[in-house]
């Protein structure tokens, strides 16, 4: 009987500790990713600061407030969501976090009147959204830990469709904000109609724009940076969420891990005990027949 059940041991433990590897490799590959991505989060801090400044000069040079991107609607009928999760799960928590933040601010629009609209960005969030019955206008996947700017382009390009057709009347972006390896934030930021700190200046260094002069018009000019301005922030959100998901699935790695050893371990002492059992058994039985045969003669 123990021989049988060390046998059972013995297979368990081989399992985990092939279960061991695969966790130990995937935690290594997603903190090499980290580095990357966090490279690209910052490399692209300067672009996304510089389209910002040259938006608010333009908007406090000319008459941007007309303009469908930049004019806030009186009513708010239909809010658009911007989900951006993972592809692929196997990260923690980091997929539910953005799901449940979406969900609550739809129930909580749905409380006020409004209707809803789902960008899905990531398999994670496409298959939630379209299962639980939420409006899905379209889906972005296959792309989310490596994110291009020809995609942000794309998915900037139909939320503008979106709101400059009158569909919806406000879109947010809803993402992880990557702050370090160690710490990410779900977050929700305005993205169309831009915010009103953002067209309004709001410093002494762009309060000069008005005194520029720009050819073409600043209208013009307007009308053809306020899409790339759009673009720049779903961008900025993508790659902060890819920096995420990486520094998301490397914790969680580690944890299998750091559980597959502490398994083992454990499985090590019941097997070691089961084997010492069995040893004492065969003993106790050689001594009992040894006796039994003195006993005879």
């Amino acid at each position: 009987m123990a021989g049988g059940q060390e046998r059972i041991l013995r297979g368990r433990i081989k399992s985990v500790q092939a279960t061991k590897k695969i966790t130990r490799a995937m935690e290594l590959i997603a903190a090499s990713r980290i580095v990357k991505a966090q490279q690209r989060v910052v490399a692209a801090v300067p672009y996304s600061d510089m389209i910002t400044e040259v938006v608010r000069d333009l908007s406090a040079a000319g008459s941007g407030s007309s303009m469908p991107l930049l004019a806030g609607r009186s009513e708010i009928k239909n809010v658009c969501y911007v989900a951006l999760t993972a592809d692929r799960g196997l990260c923690g928590g980091y997929n539910s976090g953005i799901m449940r933040a979406t969900e609550g601010e739809i129930k909580n629009d749905a409380l006020l009147g409004r209707s809803h609209t789902v960008i899905a960005i990531g398999r994670k969030a496409d298959g939630y959204f379209r299962f639980r019955g939420y409006n899905v206008a379209k889906s972005f996947t296959g792309f989310t830990d490596s994110p291009t700017y020809a995609i942000a382009k794309e998915v900037g390009e139909f939320v503008t469709e979106l709101y400059a057709s009158g569909q919806v009347d406000r879109v947010e972006l809803v993402y992880t904000r990557f702050i370090s390896s160690g710490t990410q934030e779900v977050v929700q930021r305005p993205l169309v109609p831009l915010e009103s700190e953002t067209v309004a200046g709001g410093d002494a260094k762009n309060a000069a724009g008005a005194d520029y002069e720009f050819e073409p018009s600043p209208e013009a000019i307007l009308e053809t940076l306020l899409p790339r301005y759009v673009e720049a922030r779903v961008y900025a959100a993508m790659l902060n969420a890819a920096a995420s998901e990486h520094a998301f699935r490397q914790r969680a790695m580690k944890s299998a891990t750091d559980n597959a050893e502490e398994l083992i371990n454990n499985l090590s002492r019941i097997m070691n005990r089961a084997r010492q059992d069995s040893i004492t058994t065969e003993i106790m039985e050689i001594v009992g027949g040894a006796e039994a045969m003195s006993s005879g003669n």
